[in-house]
């Protein structure tokens, strides 16, 4: 048994949570509190309702997510909001959420994560945003049927694809996530295809003016790499039991 300060206090320092800047309903850090101790940890994208369900019958104290339960800002505890916050104190079960800072965490991030699985290992930043790079890019040569392989490998889907770029590949960009409405500065940028998640309509006309590639992995399906990473670590620190709650949302 852990006791969560210290988890706490571990994925605060290493996710740098207070130096790296975030949408404000990001909420980053621990979002809701236990007992004070943690046996097992449960990873997912989302803290939506079924998803505590799942870590509650799993038996966690513990549940690690990509996004928070704050993004609509302030709310009135009542509905589905007040069923899953009782339920979960109920049950002992806290909340850490880290977003950007999980996405951009060069070993544990989704972007790391995505760019490693698609065979690219010399990477560098890309895509700033507020003055935090968002991304990373790296050199390859693929031909694009083969790229899109290479992700749709590595998310376990199929994905949707704007060929608007050349049909041998030799720069990728890599933003997991929703991304898709910066194809103008990832053209910018330099690479001739950009893997993202999801997009704007608008996003796929626009990269076809600009000569970009764009593959659109899925939001959900390109985020599930940087919690079950960051688990995955936490347990390997701390010797504990954890698993993933796989709650697809198609997007």
């Amino acid at each position: 048994m852990t006791t969560l300060a210290e988890i706490v206090a571990f994925l605060d320092r290493e996710l740098k949570i207070s130096e790296i800047p975030d949408y404000s309903g990001a909420m980053n850090g621990l979002q809701l509190e236990n007992g004070g101790e943690v046996s097992r940890i449960v990873a997912a994208v989302d803290a939506s309702l079924p998803v505590v369900e799942k870590a509650i019958a799993a038996n966690a104290q513990l549940l690690l997510v990509h996004h928070g339960m704050f993004w609509q800002g302030t709310q009135a505890v009542t509905g589905a909001f007040y069923r899953k916050l009782k339920l979960a104190m109920d049950a002992g079960l806290a909340i850490y959420s880290a977003h950007l800072p999980l996405d951009v965490h060069p070993v544990w991030g989704n972007n790391a994560c995505l760019i490693r699985a698609l065979g690219i290992t010399e990477t560098k930043p890309f895509l700033d945003w507020k003055g935090l790079p968002l991304g990373l890019q790296g050199k390859v040569d693929l031909a694009r049927e083969d790229l899109l392989k290479l992700v749709e490998h590595a998310v376990g889907a199929p994905v949707h694809h704007c060929p608007g770029g050349p049909e041998r590949v030799r720069s990728v960009g890599v933003v997991t996530g929703g991304a898709g409405s910066e194809v103008a500065q990832a053209a910018a940028a330099g690479v001739d295809t950009f893997v993202t998640g999801e997009g704007p309509h608008w996003s796929y006309p626009l990269a076809e003016e600009l000569g970009l590639n764009v593959v659109f992995g899925g939001h959900y399906a390109t985020e599930t790499f940087g919690v079950k990473a960051l688990a995955g670590a936490l347990a390997e620190r701390f010797g504990l039991d954890w698993e993933f709650a796989d709650h697809p949302t198609g997007l």
